[in-house]
This record gives C-alpha cells, sequence and structure tokens, in this order.
C-alpha cells in the first residue's frame, strides 16, 4: 500500500523491528522515460524518482516525484526529512548540469538531535509518495542537459538511533532545463538603532529578544576567537569539538572564528522571525548575512547548550563568505563522536562551531 505525502499528517507506528535502511549501490543511467521510473532496490527500502515531462521552460517550476517501498519483510523506519512532503527539507538530491555537480542553494536547518517522534515506520511492502521542488533548491541558472537522484546521505547524528549506514539512492531522471534566476532571498529589514535587522514581522519583544541573542552570540564568538589564538595544541576543549590536533586544523578553526566574530561585528546581520517550523534556524549560505528563527529558537535558552546565541553562531558558520560549515550532525553526542571519527568533518559542522563557542559544559 502507500501514502501520499504531501499535506500528510505523520503518524508513526510502534518503533521495532529494523533500525533503517541498507546502502544502495551506485544508480544506473537510464534512457527512457519508462526505465526512469524505475526504482533502485539493494537494500530494505528501494527507491524510485520520476518526473511529469523531461523538458521545461524557466518559466516552469522543477520538480520531481519520489516513491520509498519497504522492500525488506521488517518494518523499517526513516526519518521524516528525507521524505518529500512537496517541501525540500535537505538537500536530499545529486543534480548534475551536462555532467558536473550543480550546486544545492537551498537552506541549511538547525534541527534538535533526532527524537522517535521524528520518524515514520513503513511495514514490508509500504510506500510512501510525494513531490519535491528542485528550482530554487539547486542552481539552475544554465541552460543544458540535468541529471537528478535522490541521494540522501547518512548523517551521523543517527549512529545512536540506527544500527546501518543510511544511504537512499535512485535511479536518475534526465531534464532538459532552460537556465533560470536562482530565486534567492535578499537580506533587507528594518533596521533597528544597534545596525541589526528584522523582518518578518517581529515583535517588539521578539525584537528584544534578538538583539539579546546578537550580543551573546557575539561575546560567545569573540571569546572562542581569543581562545583559539591563545592555544598552540590540542587543549581538552578543542579536541572534544574538533578532534585530534594538527597545526593545519587549528589554522582552520582559527579562521572560521574570526570570519564569524568580524561578521557579528560588521556585517549587516537580517533576523526574520516569520518560520513556524519547529527548527531552530535556518539560512541560505549563498544569501549573507539573513537568519530565520524558528520554534525552537524561542523556547531555547538565553546561553548555555543549543541556546539562541549558539543557534546564531551555528547559523553564521554556514554562510559561504564566513565559514561554508554544512550539518553532518545534530546534538552534542553526535558532535562529539563526530570529532572523535573524523575531524574533518567536525571542522566543517556547524554543531561543533556552536558547541565550541557555547563551552557548556565548561572545558579548558
Amino acid at each position: 500500500m502507500s501514502k501520499s505525502v504531501r499535506g500528510f499528517k505523520w503518524l508513526v507506528g510502534g518503533l521495532v523491528g529494523v533500525s533503517m535502511l541498507g546502502a544502495c549501490g551506485a544508480p544506473e543511467e537510464l534512457e527512457t522515460a519508462s526505465e526512469q521510473a524505475g526504482a533502485q532496490a539493494t537494500g530494505e527500502v528501494a527507491v524510485s524518482l520520476s518526473v511529469s515531462k523531461a523538458s521545461l521552460s524557466a518559466r516552469e517550476d522543477v520538480s520531481v516525484t519520489v516513491t520509498l517501498t519497504n522492500i525488506s519483510s521488517q518494518p523499517v523506519r526513516l526519518l521524516k526529512f528525507y521524505i518529500p512532503d512537496g517541501r525540500l527539507k535537505e538537500g536530499l538530491f545529486e543534480v548534475s548540469r551536462n555532467g558536473e555537480p550543480v550546486e544545492y542553494i537551498g537552506p541549511h536547518i538547525k534541527r534538535a538531535a533526532p527524537t522517535a517522534q521524528d520518524y515514520v515506520t513503513l511495514a514490508p511492502g509500504e510506500s510512501l509518495t510525494g513531490s519535491a521542488p528542485v528550482s530554487g533548491f539547486y542552481d539552475l541558472s544554465e541552460t543544458g542537459s540535468y541529471t537528478v537522484r535522490y541521494a540522501a546521505r547518512s548523517l551521523e547524528q543517527h549512529s545512536a538511533v540506527i544500527s546501518k549506514a543510511a544511504q537512499l539512492d535512485s535511479n536518475l531522471v534526465n531534464l532538459w532545463i532552460e537556465g533560470r534566476a536562482s530565486g534567492q532571498p535578499e537580506a533587507m529589514g528594518t533596521v533597528s538603532a544597534m545596525g541589526l535587522s528584522f523582518s518578518g514581522a517581529c515583535t517588539t519583544s521578539e525584537q528584544s529578544t534578538i538583539t539579546t541573542a546578537v550580543n551573546n552570540a557575539k561575546t560567545y564568538s569573540n571569546n572562542a576567537s581569543t581562545y583559539l589564538n591563545g592555544i598552540s595544541s590540542g587543549t581538552t576543549r578543542y579536541t572534544t569539538w574538533f578532534g585530534s590536533y594538527t597545526s593545519a586544523r587549528l589554522t582552520t578553526a582559527r579562521s572560521h572564528f574570526t570570519n564569524i566574530k568580524n561578521a557579528f561585528a560588521n556585517a549587516a546581520v537580517v533576523v526574520d522571525c516569520s518560520c513556524n517550523d519547529s527548527y531552530y534556524a535556518y539560512v541560505y549560505p549563498a544569501s549573507p548575512y539573513k537568519i530565520y528563527v524558528c520554534n525552537a529558537f524561542w523556547s531555547a535558552p538565553a546561553t548555555g547548550t543549543d541556546s539562541k546565541a549558539g543557534t546564531l553562531v551555528h547559523e553564521m558558520s554556514h554562510f559561504n563568505v564566513v565559514a561554508g560549515t554544512d550539518d553532518h550532525a545534530y546534538g552534542q553526542s553526535a558532535a562529539k563522536s563526530l570529532a572523535s571519527s573524523n575531524p574533518t568533518n567536525a571542522l566543517d559542522n556547524a554543531d561543533n562551531h556552536e558547541y565550541f563557542a557555547e563551552n557548556t559544559p565548561s572545558l579548558p
């Protein structure tokens, strides 16, 4: 049986059986539209990608339809944000133009570490089908022949929740797309007395809260930068969040926090209050310095672990002109594991920067 995910209210069954997905092999390039609709299915979940038309003008939105099917004999749990529901909440696709990779330009979102309610369970043989936009989330500025493949990568933060490496791969779909503007939002708002700007109808109370959060984020980033410039070896605080010490990695961390500190001090930061999703916040990395704060931001503490101030440091690190970080892991436990297992990714992970800056609990 199948469920449509467009406008679908999530129903999570008993979280039993296998934890998640098996690894899938590389997709094959298929020649016809009917062949393109076939699924890649070497693990527990088969993923089928299809499109309604293969040639699109610059005036037409580009979207794809994704069907995920549990082909195992056990219930399988999927993270909800891996499942398209008419919106795109992650960089779920690999897109290429004339054989060259195309940049994901959609939002980078700060989420809490996943809990049981963040999963949906597929019974054996059950499917989920939903659509996902491609235009506005990938660089389609140039006319050309494009390929799209669903390729949700495994995030390290799931390691405590799932037992297998998660990689959802699909078939390729081929498209001819006429180039169009990226549609990236502009960072414009109402400027306050301190130079900080607001948009998205922030209330007076929200503006006050944001102003305090920005000031605390400045303190965090200044202190982090000063700390990094004062060490020359792998201190406990450094290795906890950025892994084994090398002089090159320390130089990278210093550069990141210098840029974060300078951005908070000198850039025209805009904070937008229009988001009603459960996330903490998100940004478009190619559109500095606009930060969209969401529901979890307002209930977060002012400082400390996963705080308002730390959230702003996290988001500031995402901007390409600042540190260009990604989201490889969410939550303190996963961030620590990432630092231990993959220092390179830890230095590219926004939550590791946040937790280093928050330094809660305090580490020397």
